[in-house]
């Protein structure tokens, strides 16, 4: 009997769990560049946000055309004003396109019988839902290619704006500065400086200090935005008191305000480094809170209207003193006003409760508290209004 040497059969390699098929590989790829690598929970909390955004849009409008007292409570009522005020967001081109892609795809048969050869019926049919859907693809593309162009120019905008902002807290003998900004929008209405001022000695150096936040949203607060700080920075430019300046700004605003409707609340202060005497005038804005080294709080209240409404308008300033340890917060209504889901507001109370706790942390420190804190306050609402804050120690 003759021995054999056997061999054992080949054992196939494991199986590579990164290896995938192709056409896996390229859905994949299809997915992640449509969703930008986005989670499941993160497309929904966009669209979520999307949504409740879009909804407010058309309700406001709904409301305006239909108002509580005279709006009939019933389902084809609502119905109907909520189309207007869909169709009313088109051009009249596009509002036919929307209503023929609609009565397409609600009345989608169709056709018609005529004689053949040999006397024979012969009947068509048709379907109209695809031209009912092709016409609504192109008032889509139409819209999208709108958009597009709108955020391109709206990304341009903001890039300008923070040109005019300051990114980094200037060097202010005796104070130590922090400050941030978030827009509701791309573009904000919101305005934050400290620069110094000419002097008549070089013994006299001088700061200005300013916040303000025009009336409106988006692009026609931002342009205004703009003009406030062009005429921030030409009148500051020539030695003047602070009154004679916001005079002079509340002028050049009633001439650009639409009869008072394009107002700007603000808030103006120069500072001493020598003295530490803080000049102020409070414009109708949100009144920044002192917080004394005692713990004890004051409000900067003292000026006058909102620029913009009254071209002849009086402003009244007042001057305190910043000693050491002293705190100043500047802020507008964005902050207190900010609302949870409950719609209820952040509230300058707790503002003034963060300020408390947190009197011994640098301005940056607590300037990430106000804004940590806020951020849980709110949660995941949507915010309405631009959210502005300067912190101000004195050192």
């Amino acid at each position: 009997m003759s021995s054999s040497t056997l061999q054992a059969a080949p054992v196939p390699p494991p199986p590579n769990p990164t290896h995938r098929p192709g056409r896996f590989v390229q859905l994949e790829q299809f997915w992640l560049r449509v969703t930008e690598g986005l989670a499941l929970n993160q497309l929904w909390k966009q669209f979520h946000a999307d949504a409740r955004a879009s909804y407010r849009l058309y309700k406001k409008d709904f409301s305006a055309r239909s108002p509580s007292e005279t709006r009939r409570h019933n389902f084809l009522h609502t119905a109907q004003e909520f189309a207007w005020a869909l169709l009313e967001k088109l051009t009249p081109a596009r509002r036919v396109l929307l209503l023929l892609g609609v009565v397409l795809l609600l009345f989608p048969g169709g056709g018609f019988s005529y004689s053949g050869k040999a006397g024979e019926v012969e009947f068509v049919q048709f379907d109209l839902r695809f031209y009912g859907g092709a016409l609504i693809l192109v008032l889509l593309m139409l819209e999208v290619a709108d958009r597009v162009v709108m955020k391109r120019d709206l990304e341009i905008a903001r890039d300008i704006q923070k040109w005019l902002l300051p990114t980094t807290p200037p060097q202010v003998p005796g104070l130590t500065v922090a400050f941030a900004t978030r827009a509701a929008n791309t573009v904000a209405g919101d305005y934050y400086d400290i620069f110094a001022r000419p002097v008549t000695a070089a013994s006299e150096p001088r700061f200005l200090l300013a916040v303000a936040d025009v009336a409106g949203k988006s692009i026609p607060a931002a342009l205004l935005m703009a003009t406030f700080q062009a005429s921030l920075k030409t009148l500051s430019s020539v030695p003047c008191s602070l009154t004679e300046l916001i005079t002079g700004m509340n002028r050049y605003a009633s001439t650009n305000s639409q009869e008072g409707r394009r107002f700007t609340t603000a808030f103006l202060a120069e500072f001493d480094a020598n003295s530490r005497a803080l000049t102020y005038i409070n414009a109708g804005h949100n009144a920044p809170i002192l917080r004394r080294s005692s713990g004890a709080i004051e409000h900067l209240e003292k000026g006058g209207l909102p620029l913009g409404i009254v071209a002849q308008a009086a402003y009244e300033s007042d001057t305190v003193s910043l000693q050491p340890g002293d705190w100043l917060v500047i802020f507008t209504d964005g902050v207190v006003e900010a609302v949870n889901k409950s719609d209820l507001e952040y509230g300058e109370q707790q503002l003034i409760n963060v300020l408390q706790a947190g009197a011994g942390a640098t301005p940056e420190e607590l300037l990430r508290r106000i804004m940590s804190d806020l951020d849980i306050f709110v949660g995941e609402t949507p915010q309405h209004d631009d959210i502005t804050c300067m912190l101000i120690k004195a050192t």
